[in-house]
């Protein structure tokens, strides 16, 4: 049984990260689990936000499991752990649900990563962020050195993967990445899932599709999924369908 759990009760669900023996350091299973989560999560009409969590209090996620990896050559390693890794770490990223990580504890590496494809994030003062891949000779492989750069800046994360510098939860704050810092994140983090409740869930997936493409999170899909929605709403669609069940010619009404 995968060590990633989706727990589904009521319209927020939660994504928990539960391997506390390792720190919740990602595993092969649970980089598996990822992606049937992400479909029963779109599939289920029921849910309107996602909370991302961890299980264990010192540390929302180490990382990738490094026994994990370290047997694999170097192409098994780069075309399945690091590239595997990356595409279900976007898909997370692009969820159409709105998505909020609680961060009771430390973020390294791939732990970091995870955290960062949430819409928001709410982080425990005692937290910490890292990205410590150089002193075990890797590099960031999901998203450490593109995301991040969004969220983080430039310089900050050169500070982090080149440096070795752990950034602090006041700092996160200050630099935008924390949205806020809570003594039980997890508590905040579904306090302000459960508010999108009663807000359009339309009108919340359209603006997240708006502002990925802006921020230029898989831009080309967002776009193409704003102008599906809009040409979806025409009669030129319901009678280009018609015609085309009916086998005959369309006749367009247009802008009408």
């Amino acid at each position: 049984m995968s060590a990633l759990h989706l727990i589904t009760d009521g319209p927020v669900a939660e994504l928990r990260l539960d391997n506390p023996a390792k720190l919740n350091a990602f595993t092969t299973d649970m980089l598996a689990a990822i992606e049937p989560h992400c479909a029963a999560i779109e599939k289920d009409p029921a849910i309107r936000a996602v909370v991302i969590s961890a299980e264990d209090a010192k540390a929302f996620c180490a990382g990738a499991d490094i026994i994990a990896w370290s047997e694999l050559g170097p192409w098994d390693f780069a075309r399945h752990w690091v590239r595997e890794g990356h595409r279900l770490f976007d898909r997370v990223a692009r969820l159409s649900k709105p998505t909020v990580a609680a961060m009771g504890g430390h973020a390294f590496g791939g732990g970091l990563e995870f955290a960062a494809t949430a819409d928001i994030r709410v982080m425990a003062p005692s937290a910490t962020l890292a990205l410590p891949e150089a002193s075990v000779g890797i590099v960031p492989g999901w998203s450490g050195t593109q995301r991040l750069i969004r969220l983080l800046g430039e310089p900050v994360v050169k500070e982090m993967a080149l440096f070795g510098r752990r950034i602090s939860a006041e700092r996160a704050h200050a630099l935008g990445f924390a949205a806020e810092l809570a003594d039980d994140p997890r508590a905040r983090a579904f306090e302000l899932a459960e508010a999108l409740v009663g807000k359009s869930p339309c009108a919340i997936e359209v603006a997240k599709y708006m502002i990925h493409a802006a921020a230029g999170e898989d831009r080309s899909a967002m776009v193409e999924a704003l102008g599906a929605g809009m040409i979806g709403q025409t009669a030129d669609r319901t009678e280009g369908v018609a015609a085309f069940r009916e086998k005959r010619k369309p006749e367009f009404p247009g802008n009408q």
